[in-house]
């Protein structure tokens, strides 16, 4: 009885041995994989504007007659720095005889000059079948300038220009395309 009374009590040693090896492995691969863990976010990252507006409307007429729109997803207003971060903006200006839409997936309306900058697969048409596609497009108000400095490609009439810049002044009524500029025109069909 004695043989058999050391015996469970080494089996006892043994069991409680596994179980606290097992209780160690355990949280040891706990503490491990919450470390590993990513973190998903519930929701947009917080924002340090001092005012955030969804499903943006804003319209304004000029005196010379000239009216535009600024439609956009969501606006962030940074008073300090005297800027709106603009996501998914849509600008239409409607000029007597013709319109324009301008679109992107971000920009930036700067409060006291009017300025205004789109970035990212900005494309602008007008009515009259002209397309320019780009990455930045400006607006200064002031001088009533849009202009890039990155590539740009404009379409008009079968017409594909690509040049590394563009500028067009609205008052002077000129349009140039800067850098090394390719053009190509649409063949015309023999009768």
């Amino acid at each position: 009885m004695n043989l058999q009374l050391a015996d469970m009590h080494r089996l006892a040693q043994r069991i409680l041995i596994v179980v606290v090896l097992f209780v160690v492995a355990v949280g040891v691969m706990l503490v491990v994989r919450s470390r590993a863990a990513r973190v998903e976010s519930v929701g947009p990252r917080p924002s340090s504007a001092d005012l955030v507006i969804k499903e943006v409307r804003l319209e304004e007429e000029e005196s010379s007659g000239v009216r535009w729109q600024l439609i956009a997803d969501q606006a962030l207003i940074y008073d300090n720095e005297g800027r709106t971060a603009l996501r998914k903006p849509n600008i239409r200006v409607l000029e007597r005889d013709r319109s324009w839409t301008v679109v992107g997936e971000e920009g930036d309306l700067y409060q006291d000059s009017k300025d205004v900058e789109i970035r990212r697969n900005v494309v602008l048409t007008s009515d009259d079948g002209l397309r320019i596609e780009t990455t930045v497009l400006r607006w200064q108000a002031h001088d009533k300038r849009l202009w890039t400095d990155v590539p740009v490609r404009i379409f008009r009439d079968g017409t594909v220009i690509d040049g590394k810049g563009l500028d067009v002044q609205m008052d002077e009524e000129t349009t140039t395309v800067q850098g090394r500029v390719h053009a190509t025109f649409p063949g015309r069909k023999n009768r």
